[in-house]
């Protein structure tokens, strides 16, 4: 059975750090793409990054390129996103994805499989 845990949501204030993981079981991440989304109230969900298993490319939304950093462990079967000078307007809850792939993409219709996602609040 395929399972997404994230985890490492917070309250942070603007400028600050966070660290979400994305724990996979049920299957390996050697073999599948991992997509970060994220879905503030009212709004539609976004990609936010993706990683690819067949050559470990990484993508970034625009709004988060330099800020963010996306990487997998898999001896860990995890994988993480690295936030940095985090802003008032990345609050939202973020979710984990992955699909029966091993190419990443920023498009939700790609994945078939969520987390139950890890709330992220910036603010001061």
């Amino acid at each position: 059975q395929v399972q997404l845990v994230e985890s490492g949501g917070g309250l942070v204030q603007p400028g600050g750090s966070l660290r979400l993981s994305c724990a996979a079981s049920g299957f390996t991440l050697d073999y599948y793409a991992i997509g970060w989304f994220r879905q503030a109230p009212g709004k539609e969900r976004e990609g936010v990054s993706c990683i690819s298993s067949t050559d470990g490319s990484t993508d970034y939304a625009d709004s988060v390129k330099g800020r963010f950093t996306i990487s997998r462990d898999n001896a860990k079967n995890t994988v993480y996103l690295q936030m940095n000078s985090l802003k008032p307007e990345d609050t939202a809850v973020y979710y984990c994805a992955t699909g029966n792939t091993g190419w990443g993409s920023l498009l939700k219709d790609e994945y078939d499989y969520w987390g139950q996602g890890t709330q992220v609040t910036v603010s001061s």
